[in-house]
C-alpha cells in the first residue's frame, strides 16, 4: 500500500553528512560550496565530509584556520593533525594560533603541531608550556616539546616539573625524550614528588629503560 505521508525534505546538515561519504559531482559541489556558508555549522560539517573526500585545498585551510567562529578553528586543526600539509603557510598559521584567545584552539594547535612534528613551532611552545594561563595548554605543549624532541624545548620540559600534578606527570613522560645529566637530576627530583602518579610515572620510565 502507498503511503499518504509525504516525503520529508532533506536538510541540508544531512546532505552535507551523505556528502562525505558519497563519491559523486553533485556532493563534491556542496562540499565546496559549504565550506564557506554562512551558517558556521555547515562549514564544519562541509569541512569534515571534504577532508574525507580530499577536496580541501591550501587556501580552505587557510580560510578554516582564519574563521571568525572559535568552532570552525576548532575543527580545523582537529581535522589537520591527521593531514597531509603540503604548504608551509599552514604549518605558520597553526603557530600563530597558539596565541588564539580561545584555550581549546591554543591546545588542538599544540596537538596538531606535535603529531607533524613540526621544530618550527618549537619556540612558541615553549611560551605556552611554560606561560599560557590555562593548565590543558602547558600540559598539551609539554607534551608536544616532548613528541617534538627538539632539544630548544628541553628547558620548558624540565620548568614543567614545577607546575600542577597533571603537567608534571606529562613532563616526566616527555623527559624520555631527552639525555643528560640534567634530565637524570630531574627524574631523581621528581622521584620523591608528592603526588603519586609523578612518582609512578618515574618509576615506569626507569623500568621501561632498563
Amino acid at each position: 500500500m502507498q503511503s499518504d505521508e509525504p516525503t520529508l525534505a532533506e536538510t541540508l546538515d544531512e546532505t552535507l553528512l551523505r556528502a562525505g561519504f558519497a563519491k559523486c559531482p553533485d556532493f563534491e559541489n556542496v562540499l565546496r560550496t559549504n565550506l564557506h556558508a554562512p551558517d558556521s555549522r555547515h562549514r564544519v560539517l562541509a569541512l569534515r565530509g571534504a577532508v574525507r573526500q580530499s577536496l580541501v585545498t591550501v587556501d580552505d585551510w587557510l580560510a578554516a584556520l582564519d574563521d571568525a567562529v572559535v568552532d570552525v578553528r576548532r575543527e580545523a586543526l582537529a581535522q589537520i593533525a591527521y593531514v597531509e600539509i603540503v604548504d608551509q603557510r599552514i604549518y605558520e598559521r597553526i603557530a600563530e594560533l597558539l596565541d588564539d584567545a580561545d584555550a581549546l584552539v591554543v591546545d588542538a594547535a599544540v596537538f596538531a603541531l606535535a603529531e607533524h612534528l613540526y621544530t618550527g613551532a618549537v619556540g612558541k611552545l615553549c611560551e605556552v608550556a611554560t606561560g599560557h594561563d590555562d593548565a590543558r595548554c602547558r600540559e598539551s605543549a609539554v607534551a608536544a616539546l616532548g613528541a617534538i624532541g627538539d632539544d630548544r624545548g628541553r628547558p620548558a620540559v624540565l620548568a614543567a616539573l614545577d607546575d600542577k600534578p597533571a603537567v608534571r606527570r606529562r613532563a616526566i613522560v616527555a623527559l624520555s625524550n631527552f639525555e643528560g645529566p640534567d634530565i637524570d637530576a630531574a627524574l631523581e627530583r621528581a622521584s620523591e614528588d608528592r603526588d603519586w602518579q609523578v612518582r609512578a610515572a618515574v618509576d615506569q620510565l626507569k623500568s621501561d629503560a632498563d
